[in-house]
Formats: structure tokens, sequence, C-alpha cells
């Protein structure tokens, strides 16, 4: 009978596992050479290859959703005050001035999510939250929140 000496180091399917199949679970970190190619372990066994993109959650789907919302009312906000604005602007200033930063006020909430979105990516939540959140602050329309649909 003729055995290897090795044969009783191994196990079957060793020689079947490769270096992409490493990986660990949630909370843990790849240091040192090669941690770059360690997947995630799921919760439901399954392995995340290295690199791949996290998929948000439903809490900051929804919440990303509502402060789009707020941003599209915004540029709403800022159509309707603009043009509101635009005889008592008139008076003031001439309309080669008036028109460029009326198209930028109209412009900024979406230019805010956007820059917010691809500057935040890879990032912590938190942060591209924040952001966000910080936007809905200083993007308030105040020609429409002042002067009104109505005016004065």
């Amino acid at each position: 009978m003729t055995s290897d000496s090795d044969d009783a180091l191994a196990w079957a399917g060793d020689e079947e596992a490769s270096k992409r199949d490493a990986a660990l679970p949630r909370g843990w970190n790849a240091v040192g050479k090669g941690s770059a190619e360690v997947g995630r372990l799921e919760d439901d066994g399954t392995v995340t290859p290295a690199g791949a993109p996290t998929p948000m959650s439903t809490t900051m789907l929804l919440t990303v959703g509502i402060v789009g919302g707020i941003y599209l009312l915004y540029t709403i906000g800022w159509v309707i005050g603009g043009l509101r604005l635009k005889p008592l602007t008139s008076l003031i200033v001439a309309d080669a001035m008036f028109v460029p930063w009326f198209v930028l006020a109209i412009a900024a909430p979406a230019l805010w999510f956007l820059t917010t979105w691809v500057l935040t990516r890879g990032r912590a939540t938190w942060i591209r939250l924040l952001v966000l959140l910080l936007g809905v602050v200083l993007l308030v329309p105040w020609p429409f929140v002042t002067v009104g649909v109505i005016g004065s």
C-alpha cells in the first residue's frame, strides 16, 4: 500500500480553494500584503469580492430620496422666487447681470446634490448625509420664502 505522507495534512477539496475565496466576516479588516484581495463574508455565507461596492441601506436610500425631493422643491422655489423678483431687480441691475445668477441659483440644488454624491463616494455614510443636510440648510430659496408666490 503506497500512501503519500502529506495526505495526512490535507483535507479533501483543499486544492480547490484559491486566494480569491479568502473572506472575512463583517467588522474584520484585512491588513498587510494581499489584503486588497480579501473579500467580505455575508450573513448568508456568500463571498462578496474585494472592491465590490456595498449597497445603501433602506434608511439611507429613503433619506437620500427625501433630500433629493427637497432639492427639487428648492429648484422650483428658486424659479418662482426669481421670476417674482425680476421686475424689482430690473430697476437696480441689468438683465446681463441678473440672468446668469438666476440660472446658477436654479441649478445650485442639483449641483450640490451631484457634487456631494461624487465627492463622498467611498466615505462614511454619515459624511454624505451631513453634507446633503448642510445643503438643505444653505440652499433655502429665500426669494420664495420672503416674497412667496403672491408677493407683497
